[in-house]
């Protein structure tokens, strides 16, 4: 109970910060300014004058494109309607159902972040399918975009920190009995819910939605002043390196030694292998383009700017607006990609594992004999062997002839 009341605290401390630093910022933005300067371009250039909005005929084109109100809120709502109910299961479990070993504050941790992740995405599913159009406020629109960017990089970091503890875990089994700790459990759970406070900060106190005229909607997040645009690329610049980049490294590194601990086992771990395989795989191909297309759509506008300063200024905004539209929605579609991951997380940490599956589905039929199936299940823990479950128990090493060592 101590776990479900100290995770409860930090996800509705976040929420409240969140919550109340998005009313506070909307306050301002509630009557636009009519000054006549130039609006542009997360996705599209729009030209700002006098309280008229409107931007190009190819924009407007690219803007109600099937890709952008067809393709991308369908993949949001597979990403919803599979791991929503998926990590909602998981959680219950996780709290109700598994013994509370330190490291599985890390675990429920992460599926917060995942749930809060695809709660977001009805409104940006709503939002895309209505022609890109928000409906409900310049307030909950900063909340949405700040909650989807938070709890994703909160979601890499939260999966970077479990790849440490499985690395000490099984690489290190014997220094893990000391850095393997409730306290270190809870110190990295704090890490986790500060950087996506941290995330969340700039796109909060920055106005996120704006009428289009000439096509009758309000965009949320896809078109911003010019003079935001040196703030926001140090801030998606930050998000890469240390919020993406840095944890993939570190990722890598220790999926990568546990690979060959496993690997040098023998076939006794060959599950566990591929299953470890697969968490890496999945992670780089759901998470690794979008930022990548974020990175290039922002160096893009930066090289932009400086070659085109010897052209006139209708011919430099038509060249601007060309390059941010031939990467602006290949990154929508990364984007609504990425949040795969969250929607894949509890299959591969969890479901995986035949122990876990046994509590959910008793969960959900409401068995009786609950506890004999969990003690009838002891061979589909061993074949899950560093599944992010097994993990939580003892901690575990592969020694040198391939047999497990406490």
């Amino acid at each position: 109970m101590a776990l479900l009341v100290s995770s409860s605290c930090m996800v509705s401390f976040v929420l409240l910060f969140i919550a109340s630093l998005a009313l506070i910022s909307s306050t301002d933005a509630e009557t636009p300014t009519c000054s006549p300067s130039l609006l542009g371009v997360r996705a599209f250039r729009v030209i700002y004058h006098r309280c008229n909005t409107t931007i190009s005929e190819k924009d407007k084109k690219d803007l109600q494109a099937a890709t952008t109100v067809l393709l991308v809120p369908l993949l949001y709502l597979v990403s919803f309607v599979f791991g929503f109910p998926a990590n909602l299961l998981a959680l219950w479990v996780l709290i109700f159902r598994t013994k509370k070993f330190p490291s599985t504050i890390l675990l429920v941790n992460l599926t917060c972040c995942d749930l809060l992740l695809l709660l977001m995405l009805p409104f940006r599913i709503i939002y895309h399918f209505q022609g890109n159009n928000w409906m409900f406020g310049e307030g909950s629109c900063r909340v949405i975009i700040a909650l989807l960017y938070g709890n994703m990089y909160g979601s890499v970091i939260c999966l970077a920190l479990i790849a440490v503890d499985r690395y000490v875990a099984l690489v290190h089994p014997f220094g893990a009995k000391t850095l393997r700790s409730r306290k270190t459990s809870i110190l990295m759970s704090v890490v986790v819910w500060v950087t996506v406070v941290i995330a969340t900060v700039p796109l909060l106190t920055s106005r996120q939605s704006y009428f289009i005229n000439n096509l009758s909607i309000t965009t949320c997040h896809d078109t911003l002043p010019d003079d935001n645009q040196n703030y926001l690329v140090l801030y998606f610049y930050m998000l890469f390196f240390l919020c993406f980049l840095l944890p993939l490294c570190v990722v890598v590194f220790c999926y990568g030694a546990i690979l060959r601990t496993l690997v040098a086992a023998g076939t006794r771990y060959a599950h566990a292998t591929r299953v470890t395989a697969l968490v890496l795989v999945v992670f780089i191909v759901c998470l690794l383009p979008s930022n990548v297309l974020l990175l290039m759509h922002y160096s893009k506008w930066l090289y932009s700017s400086k070659s085109t300063k010897n052209y006139d200024e209708g011919e430099e905004d038509d060249r601007i607006s060309h390059s941010y539209n031939r990467l602006y929605v290949p990154y929508m579609i990364s984007l609504a990609i990425s949040t795969f991951n969250s929607c894949i997380d509890p299959f591969i940490f969890y479901y995986v594992s035949e122990d876990f599956r046994e509590k959910a589905r008793s969960l959900i039929c409401c068995s009786k004999n609950f506890h004999e199936a969990s003690s009838g299940s002891s061979s589909g823990t061993m074949r899950s062997k560093v599944t992010l479950l097994s993990m939580t128990g003892k901690t575990k090493g592969v020694s040198e002839n391939g047999g497990a060592k406490s």
